[in-house]
């Protein structure tokens, strides 16, 4: 028991409690983009367990692969607002042993299949 609370801590890098509902909140209001990337990398289709709207940190990941320590994020027009809360997001993360890589909604909506094969190199070149 003591090892799955581990194993669990650091899975979710201690996030705390109100994270944990308001990933919940999101899973079931996922954006169109998240819905279009989640349905192809859902159920190991990659060869790889993603969870979508992971908790981690202080923060939410979009979609993360704890076998690889991948994160991805899908970044909305509001993004382009919040640059220097994203750049510390993404360094934490990082700093806690994972690589973040993220795309637009409309890179993932308008150009999906090149946005699986950058997904499935860096799998390749992570396992």
């Amino acid at each position: 028991m003591l090892k799955l609370f581990i194993m669990e801590r650091k899975m979710f890098f201690d996030a705390y409690p109100q994270i944990f509902a308001y990933a919940k909140y999101l899973r079931a209001h996922m954006t169109k983009a998240e819905l279009m990337l989640w349905d192809k990398i859902k159920y190991n289709k990659l060869g790889v367990k993603f969870r979508r709207q992971h908790p981690m940190l202080f923060y939410i990941a979009d979609f993360y692969c704890y076998s690889l320590k991948l994160v991805i994020e899908i970044d909305g027009p509001i993004h382009q607002f919040r640059e220097e809360e994203d750049d510390a997001r993404t360094k934490a993360i990082e700093e806690a042993g994972n690589i973040v890589i993220r795309f637009s909604n409309e890179d993932v909506i308008n150009d999906l299949d090149n946005v699986l094969n950058q997904i499935r190199q860096i799998i390749e070149h992570r396992k």
